[in-house]
């Protein structure tokens, strides 16, 4: 492919990856609106973010596969069009039961669609330098995605009200599924004839119950014989999915995957990133508002350093891999980040911007933006050509699933925090609520420095150093059953 229709087709891709992990946080500040508009229930209201992390983590991996065997370019405009006219379909809700139906459907097509972009980079450019370049601002934007979902939030909601968080999908979305056809090449396994139909049922039934079960903990306790009950059904499920796949001839997802030490070391590290990292944003949102007392629109804007600065460690985490290797580069991210997080469990009440949020937020930032790149690249440099989609599926899960548990176990922690602090005797809510998010950042921290561990211990592997830094010669990836 030229290289300008190449560039043309990776920036389609890392724009509607954008917008997709920008769908995850952009109803957050929308959410009391959505509340007395549409009439919710306040112990419903979270379920507006709920489905659509619920759907995206479930099906990401069953999204991957299918990429692989259907065509990745077809799935990526299947879950393209499905997102939009979802998108479409919440704008124009007129009830609670709608609106959270609709955010499902968007995450099951962000599960379709998120997988595929990823897989078409990874067929669009060879192993070396310019895959990892690639790769590098795929991860800025998703990263940045998550912060900038608050700003981009409140802003809209704002002005134009809370349908506008919607409907800013569509006309995206519609561009983009004119412009696919023309940019992305198609590409497939074609060796794999069949599809393992009962893996896919129970490795999404049971992703999608242990997500449910991670968000819904905070509501009915993690000792709960509820809790228990799921996450045990969760747990059957996922066992059952393992040994369907080392029984059926055409397994969704090949056991001899994880053969490769490089491919799960990478998304081990990837569960403990996410883990350490997304709850930030949470924690964020609501100390700007609830403990220094800033309205929707600054809260969101609050946020714009820790986005821009996620965006330029990505940048240089590609950069980074080729010089060092994924190794290096994810321990330094992730210990970066690690700082950057210790100094936000200083928090304190009410609070200087300046001082609790700026600092630690570009130092962050920047420690997560090279981790994601470089945790990505271990993740995905092992696999095969016509395994490309399964691999992206595997990376995308691994990190919505991380991100679920990473942020029960902060608002557990947090919560019981607070608690602890009014039962001492603390009678301002501010400050309460403030040690509570100090021990929930310090939690985080503690979480990304096993993450360096796990980093550090990554093997090296003859897969990933060829596929980061190629001899000059080396060939092309293995386009073998591919077309």
């Amino acid at each position: 492919m030229p290289g300008r229709r190449r560039g043309l087709a990776l920036a389609l891709l890392v724009t509607v990856q954008f917008v997709l992990v920008l769908d995850a946080s952009i109803v957050n500040v929308a959410l009391p609106s959505i509340g007395r508009e549409l009439r919710f229930d306040q112990a419903d209201l979270s379920w507006v973010g709920n489905a659509y992390t619920l759907a995206f983590g479930g099906f990401l991996l069953f999204g991957g596969r299918v990429a692989d065997l259907a065509g990745r370019r077809r799935m990526f405009v299947a879950g393209l069009a499905l997102f939009t006219l979802a998108s479409l379909g919440g704008g124009l809700a007129g009830g609670a039961g709608l609106l959270v139906a609709a955010r499902a459907v968007q995450g099951l097509g962000a599960a379709l669609a998120a997988p595929a972009a990823l897989s078409l980079i990874m067929t669009l450019y060879a192993p070396g330098p310019e895959r990892n370049r690639a790769l590098g601002l795929f991860g800025a934007v998703a990263g940045a995605g998550g912060a900038t979902g608050s700003i981009l939030g409140g802003l809209l909601t704002d002005r134009f009200g809370w349908e506008a968080v919607l409907f800013v999908n569509v006309p995206i979305g519609a561009a983009a599924l004119a412009l696919a056809p023309l940019l992305l090449p198609e590409a497939r396994d074609t060796a794999v004839r069949g599809f393992d139909l009962l893996g896919a049922a129970t490795v999404t039934g049971g992703l999608a119950l242990l997500v449910y079960t991670l968000v819904d903990a905070g509501d009915a306790g993690w000792t709960s014989a509820r809790t228990y009950g799921l996450g045990g059904a969760a747990l059957l499920l996922l066992a059952a999915f393992v040994l369907v796949e080392a029984r059926v001839r055409n397994p969704l997802m090949p056991l001899s995957t994880f053969r490769s030490r490089e491919l799960s070391g990478g998304n081990l590290a990837a569960v403990l990133m996410t883990m350490a990292v997304f709850p930030m944003f949470y924690v964020m949102t609501l100390y700007l508002q609830q403990v220094m007392d800033y309205g929707p629109v600054r809260a969101g804007l609050g946020q714009l350093p820790v986005a821009v600065a996620m965006a330029a460690g990505a940048g240089a985490g590609s950069g980074l891999v080729t010089r060092f290797g994924p190794r290096p580069a994810s321990a330094a991210g992730l210990a970066v980040a690690a700082a950057g997080l210790a100094w936000f469990s200083r928090l304190s009440a009410p609070g200087d911007y300046w001082q609790d949020v700026l600092g630690p937020s570009l130092v962050m930032g920047l420690g997560g933006g090279t981790a994601f790149v470089a945790v990505t690249i271990a993740a995905t440099a092992g696999a095969s050509a016509r395994e490309s989609g399964l691999a992206s599926g595997l990376i995308n899960t691994t990190q919505q699933v991380g991100g679920a548990l990473g942020l029960a176990i902060t608002v557990a922690v947090s919560t019981a925090a607070t608690e602890d602090a009014f039962a001492a005797g603390e009678r301002v809510q501010a400050a309460a609520l403030n040690e509570g998010f100090q021990d929930g950042m310090l939690t985080s921290a503690a979480l990304a420095l096993v993450a360096v561990l796990v980093a550090l211990v990554l093997p090296p592997g003859r897969r990933v150093r060829a596929a980061v830094e190629p001899e000059p010669d080396a060939p092309q990836p293995d386009a073998a059953g591919l077309r």
